[in-house]
C-alpha cells in the first residue's frame, strides 16, 4: 500500500505558513495527477494546490479554515479505493472546527428594517468557463456559494475570461455588493482649488474599521506578512529626499488620454520606468545577504495598494520603461481586479525592482513611505495642488504641484543618484509628458 502526503506549500519566498480556504476534494472523491485538491491562502493571495499523485483523497488532516506551517502534512493520498479505510484508521483526527480559527465574517450586511439598497447593476459577463469539468470561479466566490446554496454554473463570471467573482455570487444574492478595492494609485493625483466649484471628494480609505471598538482583531494572513516585512524594513539604513513637481502639464495631457483608459497610475509608473532606466542605481537593490548590490535586468515599477480587508499588496508593471501607457492601464486594471479576488500569481507581487505609492487621491500634502524589503528605493506621490509660484523675474502665477518623497537605502543609492533622479523626473513631467505615449 502506498499513501502520499499532501504538504502544506510554499507558495511565495515569503510565505511560513498557510490557511486552508476549501478543500475541493472530500475523502473518498478520485484525485488526478495535476488536479486542484484544496485553496490555500498564503501571505499574498489565495492559490489552488494541486495533486503530485494519482488516487483517492483518502483523509483531510487540516480542516478549512485551518492553518498550518510549510511542509505539514494536511492531507493523504492513496493509489486504490479499497485502502482509504485502512488509512482512515490510523490517520490523527483532524482538528475540529472549535481549534481552527474562526472564518472570515458573513458578507451578507445585517439585518435592518429599512429596505435593502438595490444591487449594484453587473457588468457585461460572458457564460461561467468550465474547466475539466470545473466552472472556474475564485476561492471567495466557491465560499459565498457554499455558503448560501448558490449554484455556480447558473452564474455568469464577471472576471477575466468569464471567472465567477464574489461579487457575481452577492448580485445573485440581491446583496449589496461591496467591493473590496486596491486604495493607492486608483485615481488621478489632482485636487481641484478651494471654492473653485469643482472639487471632488476624496474615496474613503478602504476598511475603514475591521473591528468594533473595544475589541481586538487578530491580524490575518496579509497583514502578518506585510507587518514581517515592516520590521525587517527596521534594518535598512534609510534616508529619504524630497522634491516639487509641477504638474500643469501632466494634468492636461492626462485630460486627453483618460478617455482611452488611461489612468493616472499608468502615466506616473510610465514616467518612473521612464527615468529609472536612465538611473540603473535607483533600481538596484542591495543583495540578501548584504554583500553586493543587485542590478535587475528589468524596470518593474511595482504600485502599494491597500486591500480592503487590511494588508498592502505591490502588484508589479514589469518593463515600465518599454510598455507603453496603454498596455500599462490596461495590464494595472487586470492586476487590480485579481488583486481584489486575490488571484495574483507570485511573479505578479513579488519582482518588483522599484515601488510607488500614490495617495495624491485623498488629498494628502506629503507622506513618507516605508521601502519594503528586496528594494531599493519607493517613491511616495502626494496630491496635485493649485499653488502660487514666484518665478525668478519675481513675476507670480497659479500652477498645479505635487510633493514627492523619495525613500532610499543608503547602502545602494546615494544622495546623489536621488536627487538626479528627482531632478530628471520632475523634467519629463514638467516639460515633455506627452513623449510618454510613445
Amino acid at each position: 500500500m502506498a499513501t502520499h502526503e499532501i504538504f502544506m506549500p510554499a507558495l511565495s519566498s515569503t510565505m511560513t505558513e498557510g490557511k486552508i480556504v476549501e478543500w475541493l476534494k472530500k475523502p473518498g472523491d478520485p484525485v488526478a495527477r495535476g488536479e486542484s485538491v484544496l485553496v490555500v491562502e498564503s501571505d499574498k493571495a489565495d492559490m489552488d494546490v494541486e495533486s503530485f499523485n494519482e488516487g483517492f483523497l483518502a483523509a483531510v488532516l487540516m480542516p478549512a479554515g485551518g492553518t498550518a506551517p510549510v511542509g505539514e502534512t494536511i492531507g493523504l493520498i492513496v493509489e486504490t479505493e479499497a485502502e482509504i479505510a485502512e488509512v482512515v484508521a490510523k490517520a490523527p483526527a483532524a482538528p475540529t472546527a472549535a481549534s481552527a480559527p474562526a472564518p472570515v465574517a458573513a458578507v451578507a450586511p445585517p439585518a435592518s428594517a429599512s429596505p435593502a439598497p438595490a444591487p449594484v447593476a453587473a457588468p457585461v459577463a460572458v457564460a461561467a468557463p468550465v474547466a475539466s469539468g470545473r466552472v472556474v470561479a475564485s476561492p471567495r466566490a466557491k465560499k459565498l456559494a457554499s455558503q448560501h446554496g448558490v449554484a455556480l454554473d447558473s452564474l455568469r463570471g464577471s472576471g477575466p475570461h468569464g471567472r465567477i467573482q464574489a461579487e457575481d455570487v452577492e448580485r445573485a444574492l440581491g446583496l449589496t455588493v461591496a467591493v473590496p478595492r486596491v486604495a493607492e494609485g486608483s485615481g488621478p493625483a489632482v485636487v481641484a482649488a478651494a471654492g473653485s466649484g469643482a472639487a471632488v471628494a476624496a474615496p474613503a480609505p478602504a476598511g475603514d474599521a475591521f473591528g468594533r471598538p473595544g475589541e481586538s482583531v487578530g491580524f490575518n494572513t496579509l497583514q502578518n506578512a506585510v507587518n514581517r516585512n515592516m520590521v525587517a524594513s527596521l534594518q535598512v539604513p534609510c534616508f529619504r529626499v524630497g522634491y516639487t513637481i509641477t504638474t500643469t502639464k501632466l494634468d492636461a495631457f492626462y485630460k486627453q488620454v483618460k478617455p482611452k483608459g488611461v489612468t493616472m497610475t499608468a502615466l506616473l509608473a510610465k514616467a518612473v520606468g521612464v527615468v529609472l532606466a536612465r538611473h540603473p542605481q535607483v533600481n538596484a537593490a542591495t543583495s540578501a545577504d548584504g554583500s553586493a548590490m543587485s542590478f535587475p535586468a528589468a524596470v518593474n515599477v511595482a504600485v502599494a495598494g491597500a486591500m480592503e480587508d487590511g494588508g498592502l499588496i505591490t502588484p508589479g508593471l514589469a518593463n515600465a520603461d518599454k510598455t507603453d501607457i496603454y498596455s500599462i492601464a490596461r495590464n494595472w486594471a487586470d492586476l487590480v481586479a485579481r488583486a481584489r479576488s486575490k488571484q495574483l500569481q507570485p511573479e505578479e507581487y513579488s519582482t518588483g525592482t522599484f515601488t510607488l505609492s500614490n495617495l495624491g487621491m485623498f488629498g494628502v500634502d506629503r507622506f513618507d513611505a516605508i521601502l519594503p524589503p528586496g528594494t531599493g528605493a519607493i517613491l511616495a506621490v502626494a496630491a496635485s495642488r493649485p499653488t502660487v509660484v514666484a518665478g525668478k523675474d519675481g513675476s507670480m502665477r497659479v500652477a498645479n504641484q505635487m510633493q514627492v518623497n523619495l525613500t532610499c537605502d543608503h547602502r545602494t543609492i546615494y544622495g546623489a543618484h536621488a536627487a538626479a533622479f528627482l531632478k530628471d523626473l520632475a523634467q519629463l513631467i514638467e516639460t515633455n509628458p506627452e513623449t510618454l505615449a510613445h
